[in-house]
């Protein structure tokens, strides 16, 4: 294969990278997030893809730019990238400032696949043999459908995943093509509950609805907070 050069500017900064090339030449066809997400995909006219990990990006002292080094890393070593899965500035502040002391809250990254993100949500429901690989495999889709999955996770003071809860955004041909967001998945650590933390999380989830422009929000499914109790759907917020 040869090299071929592609740049990429965001922000005003300059991004390079060489992509092996086929028969045909490869073109840009979707930068996500350059610091949110969590590859860069790039495909041919006939439709396949080529990714290039965002965590292979390393910064070069010598210029006012990153650059990507290509990866030869594959989905089935044990996660470590610790890149959100979207902005921490979509947080709520006030969710923030009520957290228990040394407690903090922050959007899923891979890495947390070590850092008991899996355990917590089996005290809510089954979920199943999840290898590192499939776990990438499923955190890179999410990442790659835009501004559609929120996951949030909320850590001890030993930095360990206590309560988790997410965010889906559905979008609707109502409302002037308008969006609604279901707060599902909220589950707290059986020896975390009685700290309103499954609350928090709810909180934080609805100010992350309303900052990405749902006119509504419900909390849907299976949901395991402070007392253990399970709810059903209702709808929480309506913003317009």
């Amino acid at each position: 294969m040869n090299d071929n050069l592609y740049f990429i500017q965001r922000n005003n900064l300059v991004y390079s990278t060489h992509l092996p090339l086929a028969s045909d030449t490869f073109y840009l066809q979707r930068l996500e997030s350059i610091f949110y997400a969590t590859s860069v995909t790039f495909s041919n006219p006939s439709g396949n893809n080529f990714h290039i990990p965002i965590m292979s990006l390393s910064l070069d002292p010598t210029a006012s730019s990153f650059t990507p080094t290509t990866s030869t890393s594959d989905n089935t070593s044990t996660p470590s990238d610790t890149t959100p899965l979207f902005s921490s500035s979509l947080i709520s502040p006030d969710v923030v400032s009520a957290l228990p002391s040394s407690y903090t809250i922050r959007p899923l990254q891979r890495s947390d696949y070590d850092a008991n993100f899996l355990d917590v949500l089996r005290v809510l429901t089954s979920v199943g043999d999840v290898t590192p690989a499939r776990w990438n495999e499923r955190y890179d889709w999410m990442v790659s459908q835009r501004e559609s999955y929120f996951i949030l996770v909320v850590l001890d003071g030993s930095d360990k995943i206590v309560g988790t809860g997410a965010l889906v955004v559905e979008r609707k041909f109502i409302h002037n093509l308008g969006s609604v967001g279901h707060i599902e998945d909220i589950a707290v650590a059986r020896d975390q509950q009685g700290k309103k933390l499954g609350l928090r999380i709810i909180q934080a989830l609805d100010f992350v609805a309303e900052k990405v422009g749902c006119y509504k929000v419900s909390l849907c499914g299976r949901i395991l907070g402070c007392a253990g109790t399970m709810l059903t759907c209702l709808c929480l917020t309506e913003y317009t």
